[in-house]
C-alpha cells in the first residue's frame, strides 16, 4: 500500500479499502456530503442577525439595504468601509437583501448553501488530484462539520470567507486542469478565478504559494519532462516563473487591503501592540489553533489579545513545537509527503490572518481556520488511514472509528450553531469561556439595551471600558445611558472619551452629535454648534446634527443660519422637531405665516405635539385679534 498522494491516473489503490468508487457510489458520497452539511447547519436558519458587524454589513448599511443597482455596484467596487475592499461580498449582501429583504433566515440560507458547495468542491478537487476517493470524502466531511468553521457559516457578516474559499477551490480545480495540458487559455481561467476570490476576501493571497505545494504533491509536476516549445509553455516550465502573475495579483490585493485597513483605522498601533508582542502572539496562536482543532472547546466569537501578558515561556515552547513539527514533516517527506504538504499548507495559508499585521484587537479567530485547516485535515485523514491499516483493523472497524470522530465534532458544531442564535446568546457564551473580554462585554451590553434592560447593560459597558479603556464604543454606550438618565455631565465625559479613540466615521459623527445635544442641555450653545458642525463634516446629510445645529444657532440668535439648517433637516426626512424649531425661527424673524406653516407641518407629522399646537393656536389668536 503506497503512502503517497499521487494523481488518480497513477495512484495504485490495490486494497479494498481504497478501491475506486463507482459512479453511483461517488454520486451517493457527494449527495451525503452536501445533504449532511445542509442538515447539520439547518438550525442556523432560525438565528437572527447579531450586533457584531452584521449592522455595518447588512442591517444598517444604506447601500446594501437599497439592493442591487448600478450606483450601488459602483460603490461596491470603490468602497473601503469596514477596513476592507471586497466588492463581491458587498454585491452578495445586496443580492440577499434584494431577494430576502431583512429576513435573517434567507441570508443564513445562502451562507449554509455556500458552505455546502465548498464541501463538495473540496471533495472533487482532492479526489481528482489524489485519486483517493474515500480519504477525500473524509477530508471534506471534516471540513463540513468541524466546529471551528461554524463562525464562517453562522455569521452573516462572514459571507466573505465562504465566497473567497469557493473561488479558491474552483481555482485549484482549474489549476489541476491546466497542469494536465498547459495553455494560456487554461491559465487565464486560473487567474480569473483567483481575481474573483480576492474580490470576495483577500485571505486567499497565499494561493500562489499553495499552488507550489500542490505542484509538489499531489500533482507531481516535473517541468523537465515537458517537450512543448511555444513561449508560454517554456516559461511555464519554471514553477516559480509560472506563479509570477498570480503573485502580482496577491501583491496588488495586499496593498489595497492595507490601504483599506489603514484608512478604516483597523490596523493595530505599533505603540499599543509592538512587533515583538505580535510575533509572540502569532507564534502562540499557531499552536492554539492546533489545540482547538483537536479539542474544540471554549470557542468564542472574540478572543482578547494578550497585549504583552503572554508569558515568554509559552512563546518559546510554541516556537520549539512548531520547529519540531516542521523538521519531522521535512524528514518524512519521502515516505509521507502529505505531512510536509499539509503542514506547510497550514503554516502558509494562516500567514495573512496570524496577526503579524494586526487588524482589530483579537488574538485569534475561529473564522481564520477555514482555509488553513484543509492542510491539517489532509494530514489527519491520510495519516489516520495509514495508522488504522497498520493496526490491522477491519474495514468495518475503520469506518466505525471515522464515524465516531465525525459524530463527536458534529455534536459540538450543533451546539456552537445555537450559540449564534442572537447577540445575547452569542456574547453571553463568549464571556463564559474567555476572560477580560471587553468586546464581548460591550456587545452583550448592546444586546441588553435592545432588550430594554439598560440596568443590566450598564455593568457590561463599565467592564468593557475597564478592560479596554480606549474602546470608543463602550464609552459611547455609557454616554447614551447617562444622557437617557438626564445626567449631562456624565454623558459629556463619556462622549469625550469616546471621541479620543474613535476610528469608525459613523460612530464619530453620532458621538459628536450626541455631545452637541448634551452641551445644549448644559446651555453651552456655541460649543454645541461646534460639535454638530464636526458631525456634519463627516456626514453632511446627518439630519439630527442639522437639527441640533439649527437649535444651537437659534439660541445664539443666528436666525438666518438656523433657518437654513432646519429647512435642510426637514427636507431630508419629515421631522416634527425640525418643523417646530423652524416655526420658532420664523416667529422671531417676524414671519407669522411661515411660522404657522411650519407648526402645521409639525402637527401633520406628530398630531400630539403639544408645543406646536400651543404656538399655532397663539398665532391664530393673535391674527384674529388684529
Amino acid at each position: 500500500m503506497t503512502t503517497d498522494t499521487t494523481p488518480a491516473r497513477s495512484s495504485p489503490q490495490n486494497s479494498n479499502s481504497h478501491a475506486p468508487l463507482s459512479k453511483s457510489e461517488t454520486l451517493i458520497a457527494s449527495l451525503l456530503l452536501f445533504a449532511g452539511t445542509f442538515v447539520l447547519y439547518f438550525p442556523a436558519l432560525n438565528n437572527t442577525f447579531v450586533n457584531y458587524d452584521d449592522p455595518a454589513y447588512v442591517t444598517r448599511n444604506a447601500y446594501v439595504l437599497s439592493g442591487l443597482s448600478w450606483s450601488n455596484l459602483k460603490w461596491a467596487f470603490t468602497a473601503t468601509v469596514e477596513a476592507n475592499w471586497h466588492p463581491l461580498t458587498w454585491i452578495s449582501h445586496m443580492a440577499d437583501v434584494q431577494v430576502f429583504a431583512l429576513h435573517a433566515d434567507g441570508h443564513h440560507l445562502v451562507s449554509v448553501l455556500l458552505h455546502s458547495v465548498n464541501v463538495l468542491l473540496l471533495f472533487f478537487v482532492l479526489r481528482r488530484a489524489t485519486g483517493y476517493e474515500l480519504r477525500s470524502a473524509v477530508v471534506a466531511a471534516l471540513f463540513a462539520i468541524h466546529p471551528l468553521n461554524v463562525e464562517c457559516v453562522a455569521w452573516v457578516a462572514e459571507r466573505k470567507s465562504l465566497l473567497s474559499m469557493m473561488f479558491l477551490l474552483l481555482a485549484l480545480a482549474a489549476y489541476g486542469w491546466y497542469a494536465g495540458r498547459r495553455s494560456l487559455g487554461r491559465y487565464a481561467v486560473v487567474l480569473f478565478l483567483f481575481v474573483l476570490g480576492l474580490l470576495a476576501k483577500p485571505m486567499i493571497v497565499t494561493l500562489p504559494l499553495l499552488l507550489l505545494l500542490w505542484d509538489y504533491r499531489p500533482l507531481h509536476r516535473d517541468a523537465r519532462s515537458s517537450d512543448e516549445r511555444n513561449t508560454f509553455q517554456l516559461l511555464a516550465d519554471q514553477p516559480l516563473a509560472e506563479k509570477v502573475p498570480l503573485l502580482a495579483l496577491s501583491a496588488a490585493s495586499s496593498w489595497i487591503t492595507l490601504y483599506a485597513q489603514r484608512s478604516g483605522g483597523a490596523l493595530g498601533s505599533t505603540i499599543s501592540l509592538p512587533l515583538s508582542q505580535r510575533l509572540g502572539n502569532a507564534t502562540w496562536s499557531y499552536v492554539a489553533y492546533l489545540g482547538k482543532g483537536i479539542w474544540p472547546a471554549g470557542l468564542a466569537v472574540f478572543y482578547p489579545h494578550p497585549e504583552g501578558s503572554l508569558p515568554a515561556w509559552k512563546v518559546a515552547a510554541a516556537a520549539a513545537l512548531l520547529i519540531a513539527i516542521t523538521w519531522l514533516a521535512w524528514r518524512s517527506r519521502a515516505r509521507h509527503p502529505y505531512l510536509l504538504v499539509g503542514w506547510l499548507w497550514y503554516l502558509v495559508a494562516m500567514i495573512p490572518m496570524i496577526g503579524i499585521v494586526q487588524v482589530g484587537r483579537q488574538a485569534m479567530a475561529d473564522r481564520y481556520a477555514y482555509l488553513p485547516f484543509v492542510g491539517l485535515f489532509i494530514i489527519v485523514v491520510w495519516g489516520g488511514a495509514e495508522l488504522l491499516e497498520r493496526l490491522s483493523l477491519s474495514l468495518t472497524m475503520q469506518r466505525t472509528v471515522v464515524a465516531a470522530v465525525l459524530l463527536g465534532y458534529a455534536s459540538v458544531t450543533f451546539l456552537q450553531i445555537n450559540y449564534w442564535r442572537n447577540s445575547y446568546t452569542l456574547f453571553s457564551h463568549a464571556l463564559q469561556v474567555t476572560q477580560h473580554n471587553g468586546i464581548a462585554e460591550d456587545n452583550l451590553g448592546e444586546a441588553l439595551m435592545e432588550m430594554d434592560r439598560p440596568d443590566l447593560a450598564e455593568p457590561h459597558f463599565e467592564a468593557a471600558a475597564e478592560y479596554v479603556p480606549e474602546l470608543s464604543t463602550a464609552h459611547y454606550n455609557l454616554g447614551v445611558l447617562q444622557q437617557q438618565r438626564n445626567h449631562p455631565d456624565g454623558a459629556r465625559r463619556e462622549y469625550e472619551l469616546a471621541l479620543r479613540s474613535v476610528s469608525d466615521a459613523t460612530e464619530a459623527a453620532q458621538a459628536h452629535s450626541n455631545l452637541g445635544f448634551v452641551l445644549l442641555a448644559l446651555n453651552d450653545s456655541n460649543a454645541a454648534a461646534d460639535q454638530f458642525s464636526a458631525a456634519l463634516r463627516i456626514n453632511p446629510e446627518k439630519q439630527n446634527s442639522l437639527l441640533g445645529r439649527g437649535m444651537a444657532e437659534y439660541q445664539t440668535r443666528n436666525l438666518a443660519a438656523a433657518a437654513n439648517d432646519l429647512t435642510r433637516a426637514a427636507q431630508i426626512t419629515p421631522s416634527a422637531q425640525a418643523e417646530y424649531w423652524l416655526g420658532r425661527v420664523r416667529e422671531d424673524q417676524g414671519d407669522a405665516e411661515g411660522a404657522a406653516h411650519a407648526y402645521g407641518s409639525a402637527l401633520q407629522i406628530a398630531p400630539d405635539m403639544a408645543e406646536a399646537r400651543q404656538r399655532l393656536d397663539a398665532l391664530r389668536a393673535n391674527s384674529s385679534a388684529r
